[in-house]
């Protein structure tokens, strides 16, 4: 089979790369290449009745098929370019947030209409802040919440699936350079395009790794970010999130200096299983809907993880922790903060007895035997930090999951087009180790398309 392009993943990327290309008018031949299921048929086997945990699927559909791993998120599109990735170094700053501003029009043509856009410029908090030795990071963000953001994504494939051919439960094994292009290897569904975009998102980290591998194609240490997952009453965020949604706060402990932030912020929200090559980490989703808010607020606290030669397996340390509380906690340890600062395991009967209710079923443990000490001195340093500006947070009652990691691709080596040093070869998305979010992610597929099609 031939195709002018073909695109590995239909994550964030690989969607908005594909409609951009679909909606040009150039009848254009356009394969999409996907390891996971179609969008009505991705569903996660947890119900908390009869499956109360990770059963570990063959393909993951909280992490793969239409829509990527953010199709269950809460839908969060930030648009700035203080955090989510350095896309901006790649094109510039005016364009990474023309381009932003853009997949929010597409997405608000799609269903998005009515969401609310949050805003941290000239709020009272970002001095408030400052005043208790946290720094409030600027950004617009677009709450979609996991329904809506799946309503959007129902409406895009429908676009596309008449103008694009999809190719689902298909994982490309290799790339393959030949003369005019490349051939994506992918069992019966094996096939020859010019052009070449590849998206295949952060649980495509080794694959990635793999054929960069195999094309000697240069690629560069990432971070790793390694935390909790902290749930409390949503009263106590409110004055926050009300106004804010997303608030991205960081703080640098006074015990080393590290740097510690709050990531994906859900009011009302849940706290969810995620399935990383077979690692259960933990996440969070919130609702658009009010008829599916719950009572607690849950967000992430993450501490980044760099690393220097000769150790450049920064993915491979998460995993190693991630594991260790597997192994302990069969899945997801769950703690309350009073336990934690106390030495103390949680056991059933005191998470029971706590006035802050659990959303999600794991195994009350003790995260010091998981977490290494830095890392967890700096997560309490910050929860003491964050009571200052929303007292309550540090309450005994305040719970913690573990482990959340956020594993980044490690970087390719790309040019100002998002191009390998093979011609026609692109790698976007979070896969590149440039982009760390939907909305930047969502953009570098956009600019890639123009790209080709200035071509």
């Amino acid at each position: 089979m031939k195709y002018d392009v073909g695109i590995i993943g239909a994550g964030p990327g690989g969607i908005f790369a594909a409609y951009e290309l679909a909606k040009s008018g150039r009848d254009l031949k356009i394969a999409v290449f996907e390891a996971g299921h179609e969008l009505g048929k991705r569903k996660c086997p947890i119900d908390g009745d009869k499956v109360k945990s990770c059963i570990k699927c063959k393909t993951c559909s909280i992490m793969s098929g239409f829509g990527g791993a953010g199709a269950f998120s809460d839908g969060k599109y930030n648009v700035t370019n203080d955090f989510g990735g350095t896309l901006h170094e790649y094109i510039g700053k005016e364009k990474a947030l023309e381009l932003m501003n853009y997949v929010d029009q597409i997405n608000m043509e799609n269903g998005g209409e009515g969401t609310k856009m949050y805003s941290t410029a000239g709020t009272k908090f970002k001095k408030i802040c400052m005043q208790n030795g946290l720094q409030l990071l600027n950004a617009s963000v677009r709450h979609l919440g996991t329904d809506v953001n799946y309503q959007v994504l129902e409406k895009l494939y429908e676009y596309l699936k008449e103008r694009v051919t999809f190719f689902f439960d298909t994982p490309v094994e290799n790339v393959e350079i030949i003369e005019g292009g490349y051939r994506l290897n992918a069992g019966k569904a094996t096939c020859e395009c010019e052009k070449c975009i590849v998206s295949v998102g952060r649980s495509g980290s080794k694959w990635m790794e793999k054929v960069c591998t195999e094309l000697d194609i240069p690629t560069r240490s990432n971070r790793v970010d390694i935390g909790v997952r902290v749930e409390l009453p949503s009263v106590i965020f409110d004055h926050l999130t009300d106004e804010l949604y997303e608030s991205k706060i960081v703080y640098r402990t006074e015990k080393f200096e590290d740097r510690v932030r709050t990531f994906c912020m859900n009011p009302k929200g849940i706290v969810v299983n995620e399935n990383t090559n077979g690692i259960i980490t933990v996440n969070g989703h919130s609702y658009e809907s009010e008829e599916k808010h719950t009572e607690n607020t849950n967000f992430a606290l993450l501490v980044a993880k760099h690393f220097s030669e000769p150790f450049r397996d920064s993915n491979g340390y998460g995993e190693s922790i991630a594991r260790l509380s597997n192994m302990l906690g069969g899945g997801v340890i769950i703690q309350r903060f009073g336990d934690l600062v106390r030495g103390r395991r949680s056991t059933e009967k005191r998470i029971e007895e706590s006035v802050v209710r659990p959303t999600l079923k794991a195994t009350p443990g003790d995260l010091s035997l998981v977490l290494p000490k830095r890392i967890l001195d700096g997560i309490i340093e910050m929860v003491y930090a964050l009571d200052k500006i929303a007292p309550g947070t540090a309450n005994d009652d305040t719970l913690l999951y573990g482990v959340e990691v956020k594993f980044y691709n490690m970087e390719v080596a790309l040019d100002g087009s998002l191009e390998t040093k093979y011609k026609n070869l692109f790698v976007i998305g979070d896969g590149s180790g440039v982009t760390h979010s939907l909305s930047h992610a969502s953009a570098s597929g956009v600019y890639v398309a123009r790209k080709i099609l200035e071509k």
